[in-house]
């Protein structure tokens, strides 16, 4: 392949666009109204218009990808995540157009992309699962009959769901048929498929995923594992590499259990098996996401390992170049999703222009992000701003930069998700590492990010408008200029 189109937007477009030039490809960028001025759009070697701001009418239709493969010549496509990267019809019509999907087969993301079907398969190699029922449930009566004989507290997921949607828990069987209700009509809203199944609710879960790559030669490995476990609304907002938690034995048959997991359906590039584990350490398959993950950059940073590259062999049709024995953990990384949310009002987005944007910098960090000062957040997708990542040679030292890079990252005009990543840095569960997905329940309200001096955050805010030279000030600023040190300093500057 000499030139790529990737099919995505925002950090993740100029993220697999920078491997591709190292690599000597040519990238094409796509992009809506809403991105004409976007930086993956001027990075890219060229641009193909798609359509208007909704991703229904831009991203996510397919056909108009495929039209500017061939306008551009582009031999491959990269869909990222999100959008149609695990759209098995996208990836048949990629093929069927004589094209290259960097990603899986149509048929594993089938497989994979129904709960019901990645366990069956899933089932061949033994791989432990939560208890509960093998086969969708739609009829109310039978489910509660099943409810009762797995035990309270269950789970009702939505066999085509993710992110926590058409997910609910139940503690008893007189709440069971209302909860399904909501359960089945959230899965046919969110996934036009409203089949639910039941399981075992475990109760301080940790989230413990792992990396693996597949070629087309039958080579499959994994790369160690991520914790996930720092979510609100059951998406992800912290993760490191590796666990605080995992054993040597522990981290190998967790590696085994998702090689085979890949094998069932005979994967190729990259993909991530996702676990659940218990407070006494047994893991239970979660399910299987057939493509990249927003926190790859933490498994970069310990292995080495460019995964976008490797994404890109694969698809050319390489066998993977190192074994599993070969691979090594090498210190520790952290990743912080940097929203445009407002943890103090339920981490709901928060639209804006980027009044002040200045990214950290120093030994150990990297920020994967797609945009620059002046730019507004589109309402129109994701409201992540970027990624902040950092590494050292032990977790103390991860913690440690992440906390300096949060103290040197400005965003004003918008509130973030930056107080929200310190506040956890900080809080004594994290740093011990005895914590689990109910860590912002458990610990986090909004008056932890007060510091109950209003004057002093002013002046801060003040400071941190006047010397990086915006023009707007507002009291969305108050948290991110009130953790960096400018407020102990202001004296100085006065």
């Amino acid at each position: 392949m000499k030139k790529i189109l990737v099919a995505n937007r925002g950090e993740i477009a100029l993220r697999i666009m920078r491997s591709a030039r190292e690599m000597g490809i040519k990238t094409v960028a796509v992009y809506s109204q809403a991105d004409r001025d976007a930086l993956h759009v001027r990075y890219a070697d060229e641009a193909v218009f798609i359509g208007e701001a909704p991703s229904a009418q831009s991203y996510l239709v397919g056909e108009k990808i495929i039209d500017a493969c061939k306008q551009t010549g582009a031999e491959g496509i990269h869909p990222g995540y999100g959008f149609l990267s695990e759209n098995a019809a996208f990836a048949r019509m990629v093929r069927e157009a004589g094209l290259i999907l960097i990603g899986p087969s149509p048929e594993a993301m089938e497989v994979m992309g129904n709960k019901i079907s990645a366990k069956a398969a899933a089932m061949k190699y033994d791989i432990p699962m939560v208890a509960g029922t093998e086969e969708a449930i739609t009829d109310i009566d039978e489910a509660k009959r099943r409810a009762v004989e797995v035990g309270f507290p269950i789970l009702i997921k939505a066999a085509a769901g993710g992110g926590g949607k058409g997910m609910r828990i139940v503690d008893s069987v007189g709440d069971f048929e209302e909860q399904m209700q909501l359960a089945v009509s959230e899965a046919t809203s969110a996934f036009g498929d409203g089949s639910v199944f039941i399981e075992r609710y475990v109760s301080s879960p940790r989230h413990i995923e792992i990396q693996v790559l597949g070629d087309t030669h039958g080579n499959i490995l994994h790369l160690f594992e991520r914790d996930c476990s720092v979510q609100r609304r059951h998406q992800k907002v912290i993760e490191e590499a590796p666990s605080s938690v995992l054993t040597s034995e522990i981290r190998n048959a967790m590696g085994k259990c998702a090689v085979d997991v890949a094998r069932s359906v005979n994967y190729t590039g990259a993909g991530t098996v996702e676990f659940i584990m218990d407070d006494a350490l047994n893991f239970y398959f979660l399910e299987m996401n057939t493509r990249l993950q927003v926190e790859h950059p933490v498994t970069e940073f310990i292995t080495g390992i460019d995964l976008v590259k490797e994404q890109i062999k694969i698809a050319r049709g390489d066998a993977i170049s190192f074994k599993q024995e070969d691979l090594e953990i090498n210190g520790h990384a952290i990743e912080l999703r940097v929203y445009a949310e407002d943890p103090a009002n339920d981490f709901l987005p928060d639209i804006g222009t980027l009044q002040t944007y200045v990214t950290p910098k120093g030994p150990g960090v990297r920020v994967d992000d797609g945009f620059e000062q002046g730019m507004e957040i589109p309402i129109y997708y994701d409201p992540m701003i970027a990624k902040l990542i950092t590494y050292g040679k032990n977790r103390e030292e991860a913690i440690e930069r992440m906390i300096r890079a949060i103290d040197g990252y400005h965003i004003t005009g918008i509130t973030t998700t930056l107080a929200f990543g310190k506040f956890v840095m900080q809080h004594e569960a994290f740093t011990s590492g005895n914590f689990d997905t109910h860590f912002v329940k458990k610990y986090f309200t909004p008056e932890v990010l007060q510091t109950g001096n209003e004057e002093e955050a002013m002046i801060a805010a003040l400071l941190v408008e006047k010397l990086l030279g915006s023009k707007k000030i507002t009291t969305n600023n108050i948290v991110a200029a009130e953790s960096s040190n400018w407020v102990k300093n202001r004296k100085n500057f006065i």
